[in-house]
């Protein structure tokens, strides 16, 4: 009888431990499915942008029918670059203004779309007032660039009229109250649900601002340099991502980065070497022309601008000796070059080297974001901002690349700024710049050649 008891009591124990068991097992398989269901609500909380619909032109569609999608797709780019190259030489023929236009309108076109993509990603769409702000904002940022652009370039016309006049005056102030007022109603729109939400695409829209806004203001700076400032680097991008593209489709073999997978080493040499050459040759064309080389600026007599200069050094034939190599090769001593033309070769070396990582920076972003093209604008090439990912970035390189190598003191703006100041401030620079003259014993060689 006890042991029937003692036999009866461990089947209890047992019981009840098979039964725990049971029960954590349970336990454990509902905290796993939990937190399955908690990974697949976060997986699916992933915000994806919708992937645009194929925009290619029906008649494209039509002739390329038989043709497999890689072929199509080589034939669909090839005929819309041609396009783009053709409208491109267009409006460089319509002048500086239509170009600025252009830059305006291509940077409120790559606003939209990064901003678009913000709004998808972040189902901003319920957000009290932020597409009102974020296009606030981008007015105020442009009403700073080009006021600041106008006062520098226009100073003549700005001292001339008096409205004007106090605009310039108080240009600064007036853009950062523009800002201040957009930061306020920000801050008034908070919504205790959406805080992280609206703080995190209220940085969405600076960083924007950064990219897209800043260099588009460089680029125009460039183009006041001089059109050739403008042409060379934009064409040497384009040219590298042509002749990547055409290495790459026929003799890509060997996969260069993974966030762009299609890259490949071969066509990233290719498109290198092409580069150079290519830019070598379009400088030596270009230099020769004064309306590519001179600085674009405004004729206060005739109230427009004018591009018409006597050309500097830099767009001037010199000779250079060639190395003992090539002279052994050619059977050339001296080959007459513009010096331009080996400032050209930085700029295309950049645009071959540097400026695809660009285009890496928005494959890597595209990628985070589940997205393949930033829009569908243009068929085959994706969105403006997948044919500008590369240019703004050489944008930086040439306006820094100017600063530092090229550009020296700008007597005409100089005597622009004496000229504003009063009477007995020109007077006193005169005294000062005379003595100064004097010590140096200028003057009075000056005086005897007089």
């Amino acid at each position: 009888m006890t042991e029937l008891r003692q036999r009866g009591a461990t089947e209890k124990e047992l019981q009840h431990q098979s039964s725990e068991d049971k029960g954590s097992e349970t336990e454990g398989r509902s905290e796993r499915e939990g937190a399955s269901d908690n990974e697949a609500k976060s997986d699916s909380g992933i915000p994806e942008v919708p992937v645009s619909a194929d925009d290619t032109p029906e008649v494209l569609n039509k002739a390329l029918s038989g043709l497999s999608s890689r072929w199509k797709n080589w034939w669909v780019r090839g005929i819309l670059t041609l396009a783009m190259i053709s409208f491109f030489f267009f409006i460089i023929y319509l002048g500086p203004m239509v170009l600025m236009m252009i830059v305006l309108c291509v940077q409120i076109k790559c606003f939209h779309e990064i901003i678009t993509i913000g709004y998808s990603v972040y189902h901003s769409y319920d957000l009290p007032w932020f597409r009102t702000l974020s296009w606030y904002f981008l007015l105020c940022v442009n009403y700073f660039f080009y006021g600041e652009t106008v006062t520098d370039y226009f100073f003549a016309l700005v001292q001339r009229e008096d409205s004007l006049r106090i605009l310039s005056k108080y240009h600064r102030f007036i853009s950062f109250a523009l800002y201040l007022t957009g930061f306020c109603m920000f801050v008034l729109s908070l919504v205790k649900k959406h805080y992280r939400l609206q703080f995190y695409m209220f940085g969405w829209t600076h960083v924007t601002l950064l990219i897209v806004v800043t260099q588009s203001h460089l680029i125009i700076h460039n183009l006041f340099e001089g059109m050739i400032w403008f042409i060379v680097p934009i064409s040497c991008v384009i040219c590298n991502d042509i002749m990547a593209y055409m290495f790459g489709f026929f003799f890509g073999r060997t996969p260069l980065i993974k966030l762009s997978p299609k890259k490949t080493w071969e066509g990233f040499i290719g498109g290198f070497f092409a580069t150079v050459v290519f830019g070598i040759l379009l400088s030596y064309v270009m230099a020769g022309y004064r309306c590519f080389v001179c600085p674009v600026e405004f004729n206060n007599d005739s109230n427009r601008f004018t591009v018409d200069c006597e050309p500097s050094e830099l767009f001037q034939l010199q000779d250079y000796s060639l190395p003992s190599v090539l002279h052994s090769v050619t059977g050339w001593t001296t080959v007459k070059l513009y010096p331009f033309q080996i400032h050209s070769i930085a700029l295309s070396a950049f645009a071959s080297i540097m400026g695809p990582f660009g285009g890496f920076f928005a494959s890597g972003f595209k990628r985070a974001f589940k997205i393949k093209d930033f829009a569908n604008t243009i068929p085959g090439h994706g969105g403006i901002m997948d044919r500008f990912d590369c240019q703004y970035l050489m944008a930086t390189f040439v306006n820094v690349y100017i600063a530092s190598f090229i550009r020296g003191p700008n007597p005409t703006k100089v005597i622009q700024q004496l000229l504003a100041l009063r009477p007995d401030q020109q007077l006193h620079i005169f005294n000062s710049l005379k003595a100064h003259l004097t010590e140096k014993g200028l003057l009075p060689a000056l005086e005897a050649a007089a």
